[in-house]
């Protein structure tokens, strides 16, 4: 069995590193990588923490440069006692060429093919200064905004509207995810990782969703007869909920996002989620609402929705329900939930929040600015809307 290298034992070649990190930003898993490139697994897991999990940018090299298939043939003519001249006339390349490449390498005796390729390749870079760790006023913008759990993405967008004649203040999304994930770029501190949506220190590739089981229900319309102009998202009123639960299932809050301006209300729950108590206290809330905006509410197959005629009668809202393991027909209602696992996380008892409490965070998500809103804040979209 051939021994496994890592970075303590035979190290890796500049390219056998590229490889790997592209293998593993492809989707692969790190055991996999491991075993296709012959190291343990524990030296795929360093190098993507080292680099964030990020692709790697593939820098074209010059033809006038060694290769690492020539640097190999010098390394061989060096262990079979060849001159450099010998090996020059090898590879096709100047004598002065290669007694350079050996020379300012290690000499003769401490040649490394691997090694020098890698020196090589740090030599040629032209490292540009980062944005971020050059501008104080720009960093603390997108720390300030990162600690509002904005997106890089969101924060990108929304500092191009703020400062429209000041690129100095404007910054790419991929910047900042560079920023938090390489250890070598650390202009954003590192606790501001935990403020990212997902929580991580390093990219990975995006998986399917979890769909979600449920039961019959009694009397249910499916959203197949849900009228057309709620696809559209040309008028307002119209909502996707669920529940999202607290530590061990014993708590929940219901969220509810209107499909066109992706407004969003918490609902408090507390400890009970029966069907007579979620369609209660959801009733109450949405009675509150403008007429214009109380049109439908499309929910899944949970049986905390069984009492949905109830509801029905007292708001006056029909209810339609996704097809099971269906959950991206109310994407708008996915995407919430995401956002919202920021502020209550699956480990938090949901009961212990007030929905004085709730109001608040749902204040916040509808202060950020969204990619499908042109990047206006759901508020604003509403009020415009309203008005």
């Amino acid at each position: 069995m051939r021994r496994r290298r890592g970075f303590n034992g035979n190290r890796l070649s500049r390219a056998e590193q590229l490889k790997l990190l592209h293998l593993v930003a492809d989707g692969a898993k790190h055991g996999d990588a491991a075993v296709g490139m012959e190291v343990s697994t524990k030296t795929v897991q360093r190098l993507v923490a080292r680099t964030g999990g990020l692709r790697p940018r593939n820098r074209p090299r010059s033809p006038l440069r060694l290769s690492l298939a020539e640097r190999e043939e010098v390394s061989l003519g060096l262990r079979t006692g060849r001159s450099f001249r010998a090996i020059a006339g090898m590879i096709g390349r100047a004598p002065s060429t290669v007694s350079r490449e050996v020379w300012n390498n290690g000499g003769r005796s401490r040649y490394r093919a691997w090694r020098a390729d890698e020196a090589a390749a740090e030599r040629s870079g032209r490292p540009k200064p980062f944005k971020l760790a050059m501008n104080k006023r720009l960093r603390d913008e997108v720390a300030q905004r990162l600690a509002k759990y904005w997106s890089p993405e969101q924060i990108s967008h929304r500092l191009r509207a703020d400062f429209p004649d000041e690129p100095e203040m404007q910054v790419s999304h991929e910047t900042i995810y560079r920023s938090l994930y390489v250890q070598t770029r650390g202009a954003l501190r590192k606790e501001l990782q935990a403020c990212l949506r997902t929580g991580r220190a390093q990219r990975k590739p995006r998986g399917r969703c979890r769909s979600v089981t449920s039961g019959r229900i009694k009397d249910m319309v499916l959203i197949s007869q849900r009228p057309a102009d709620v696809d559209d998202r040309a008028v307002p009123g119209h909502w996707e909920g669920d529940l999202i639960l607290g530590r061990h299932g014993r708590s929940a809050v219901a969220t509810l996002v209107e499909r066109q301006t992706r407004f969003v209300m918490l609902v408090r729950l507390g400890a009970d989620r029966t069907a007579e108590h979620v369609s209660a206290v959801l009733a109450d809330h949405v009675r509150t609402l403008p007429k214009q905006l109380k049109r439908s509410l499309t929910w899944d197959q949970g049986k905390e929705m069984a009492d949905h005629r109830r509801f029905s009668i007292q708001t006056g809202i029909p209810v339609y329900f996704c097809d099971p393991y269906s959950p991206w027909q109310r994407g708008s209602n996915e995407n919430t939930n995401g956002l919202v696992r920021q502020y209550l996380p699956r480990s938090t008892d949901l009961s212990t929040f007030d929905q004085a409490q709730l109001d608040d965070i749902a204040a916040e998500l509808n202060g950020r600015p969204r990619q499908t809103l042109d990047w206006v804040t759901p508020s604003e979209k509403l009020e415009a809307v309203l008005r």
